[in-house]
């Protein structure tokens, strides 16, 4: 009962109201709901709650997860929506190599004359001469056709 004393969870008769509506009705996700029966279960403005043990064996979650939906609630000022919905990451983990520029100057490598020796371009090949070129960071040869693609460039 440790999170429950650090972090009681106390509802409103409006977000009890929305959580059992997204616990019942319409098509959401597992974690979503999931989350809303934790905090239906936590509740203690509708009287006493019971044991994080008991709790979760209910629910069929771990104590951990109890603990960080309450954590959650906690962080999030008594916001239901951001706590049951899924957190959105503000940016991609690592930016892509490929910009406007690198994908301009791949285009046009692509669209130019292929090498001695070779009728056309292929991927390969395409990956091979853009590790020559200084300006233009190393690209495999899926994300080279991922970008032509991109741009409707077929490789004839």
């Amino acid at each position: 009962m440790g999170s429950q004393k650090k972090r009681p969870v106390r509802l409103t008769a409006q977000d009890r109201e929305e959580l059992v509506r997204v616990t019942t009705t319409g098509v959401r996700g597992a974690s979503m709901i999931m989350r809303a029966r934790v905090l239906l279960a936590l509740d203690i403005s509708v009287g006493e709650v019971d044991t994080k043990e008991v709790i979760a064996a209910r629910l069929g979650v771990s104590g951990e997860t109890l603990r960080l939906v309450a954590k959650r609630f906690a962080e999030t000022g008594g916001d239901v929506h951001a706590t049951v919905a899924r957190k959105r990451r503000d940016l991609p983990p690592v930016p892509s190599p490929v910009t406007g520029e690198v994908e301009a100057r791949l285009i046009a490598m692509a669209c130019s004359q292929p090498p001695q020796g070779y009728a056309r371009w292929s991927l390969r090949l395409l990956e091979k001469h853009v590790a020559l070129v200084e300006d233009i960071p190393d690209l495999d040869h899926s994300t080279i056709g991922r970008v032509l693609k991109k741009r409707n460039c077929v490789l004839i």
